[in-house]
């Protein structure tokens, strides 16, 4: 196999062409990966009021045992 070498220039004026920024047709839609992340701040509470629960509760162990 040949081996074909670009340029730095030609490189930088590819990543600047229309081709380049247009996405491909049959791209699925996953949020925080092929769109922005769309997460609504009612999410986000439920997730910090979640974290502040998890840290108020002791440590607990995972088995009890019976002496």
């Amino acid at each position: 196999g040949t081996r074909i070498i670009y340029d730095r220039k030609f490189l930088l004026e590819c990543k600047n062409s229309p081709v380049a920024r247009t996405l491909p047709c049959c791209l699925p839609q996953i949020p925080g990966v092929t769109s922005l992340a769309q997460s609504s701040p009612v999410k986000l509470g439920e997730l910090k009021e979640q974290k502040e629960c998890e840290e108020a509760m002791p440590d607990q162990d995972q088995f009890e045992m019976d002496i």
